[in-house]
């Protein structure tokens, strides 16, 4: 018999606070830029259901995981599966992906890394996803509680999660996706408000772009033989754990107000809060060509639409979008 939200609130802090101590322990160290996944903890009650709504049970949804992007946490697995990547500025200038699982489940992603606060208002498209993540500073966890999501961490789903060989802590915390999610959601979970289909008109032959933030670097450069867009980090080829180059279909550098938080890390670091409710300018990357948009998401709960400069809706390329955001000058 499931238990009313009070009990689940209650359970839920107490296994935050719990995990607090176990993740210091078995973690606590940083990230190689100058950052701690300090006081990380679970945020989820043990024997998670969908929590049932006014017409009966959620449908399934989405599977969002937060990944590592330090130089040491690569290269990647499982990020190749991601039906849609976003990337984001953290502390110190440095980067973190969160990829989202609709269409299939990889049988291992990682490396698993913490949460933000801007990780709340992308989510709230999706109708309860699962966030994966290895745990998120103390203030934090009453946000992500309050949140309509499902919050998994290794102290909440402990058989999810793994540490593998080879790497150092932080950077060896991978996650299991089908002992969180046990099938894909299907297509109909991607609320990302993307559409697909032939590409606008007009639009600027590139062959490569690049976004930079104060500590990282992204650069897409076009392939005509994988009619694909290669990613490259920091100036090197972005590879998976098996030697597979990633590559998207569309790539978004999406313009965004990127503010101070509340929050900072353990060195006094303020945690950049990214703004994805709103509106502004964007340039969409498709086969070869760069159109420069407008993309509007008038609430958290929306999508995101992407238009061209008299209204007309933009499509994407069919497969991999990866999304980056980048502070709007």
């Amino acid at each position: 018999m499931g238990r009313g939200a009070g009990g689940r609130r209650a359970a839920t802090t107490a296994a935050l606070l719990a995990a607090t101590v176990t993740a210091a322990l078995a973690a606590g160290c940083t990230n190689g830029g100058g950052t701690t996944d300090d006081k990380r903890g679970s945020a989820r009650q043990p024997g998670r259901e969908s929590s049932p709504s006014a017409t009966g049970p959620s449908a399934p949804s989405v599977l969002a995981v937060k990944i590592d992007n330090a130089r040491a946490a690569r290269p990647h697995t499982g990020v190749d599966a991601a039906d849609v990547v976003y990337v984001e500025q953290v502390e110190g200038g440095l980067s973190r992906l969160m990829a989202v699982y609709a269409t299939q489940l990889p049988k291992t992603v990682g490396p698993v890394r913490s949460a933000r606060e801007s990780d709340l208002e992308l989510l709230r498209q999706f109708d309860r996803p699962t966030l994966a993540f290895s745990g998120a500073q103390k203030k934090l966890l009453p946000l992500i509680d309050r949140a309509p999501l499902e919050a998994e961490t290794p102290g909440s789903a402990p058989d999810a999660f793994f540490r593998g060989s080879g790497r150092p802590a932080p950077y060896n915390l991978f996650l299991r996706p089908e002992r969180l999610v046990p099938e894909a959601p299907g297509e109909a979970a991607l609320t990302t408000g993307f559409r697909h289909g032939s590409a606008p008109a007009g639009g600027k032959a590139t062959a490569s772009q690049t976004v930079r933030y104060p500590a990282a670097r992204f650069t897409f450069t076009w392939s005509d033989a994988r009619d694909r867009w290669l990613v490259g980090m920091d100036g090197a080829p972005a590879t998976t754990a098996d030697g597979k180059r990633l590559a998207a279909a569309t790539v978004v550098v999406q313009y965004v107000k990127v503010r101070e938080s509340a929050f900072r890390d353990f060195l006094g670091n303020n945690t950049p809060y990214t703004e994805t409710v709103g509106s502004g300018k964007a340039k969409v990357l498709r086969d070869g060509r760069a159109h420069d948009v407008n993309w509007n998401r008038g609430d958290a709960a929306d999508g995101t639409a992407f238009t061209t400069g008299d209204g007309t809706p933009v499509n994407f390329a069919k497969g991999q979008v990866w999304v980056v955001y980048a502070k709007a000058s």
